[in-house]
């Protein structure tokens, strides 16, 4: 038994080591596809404030201008891994509006139907915020470069 705990104790440690890399990817495909979605949206706020609209959004023009650059500059913020965790917020608070607005029945049916919740437009885009919200950018983003910086300045004051 002790063989077998220190065999998963060196898994688990070499497992580790992709949490970045794996972070990295994530940010990557999810704030492309994030900055794409806000750069249509963005070339179309017309149809964006119309499909509010009908959503009944309180004051759909602007929140289609926010909406749009929150998902632009957010994926591109999630790309290069700067103001992961603040943007991961304001993206996961994006995706639960978008769930709660357009895709209610499916919010709803988290527990009851999860695959409901699951196949909806906004749950991957949920999901990889949440998981920047939660674990950061990694050690492969602007965030660790500045924090590596902020160290070294703090430690020659």
């Amino acid at each position: 038994m002790k063989t077998l705990l220190k065999l998963y104790a060196r898994f688990a440690a070499l497992v580790s080591y992709l949490q970045s890399p794996f972070l990295l990817v994530v940010r990557l495909y999810w704030g492309w596809q994030l900055a794409e979605s806000g750069w249509g949206k963005l070339h179309h706020l017309d149809k964006i404030t119309d499909y509010f609209t009908s959503l009944n959004i309180p004051s759909p023009a602007v929140t289609a201008h926010f909406v749009s650059g929150l998902e632009f500059i957010g994926g591109i913020l999630l790309i290069l891994g700067l103001g992961s965790r603040l943007i991961g917020l304001l993206l996961t608070f994006n995706m639960l509006a978008a769930y709660w607005t357009a895709d209610r029945e499916a919010f709803t049916s988290v527990f009851s139907d999860p695959g409901k919740f699951y196949v909806a437009d906004p749950y991957t885009f949920l999901f990889a915020s949440a998981m920047i919200l939660v674990f950061s950018a990694g050690v492969f983003s602007m965030d660790a470069l500045l924090a590596k910086r902020c160290r070294a300045w703090i430690e020659q004051q």
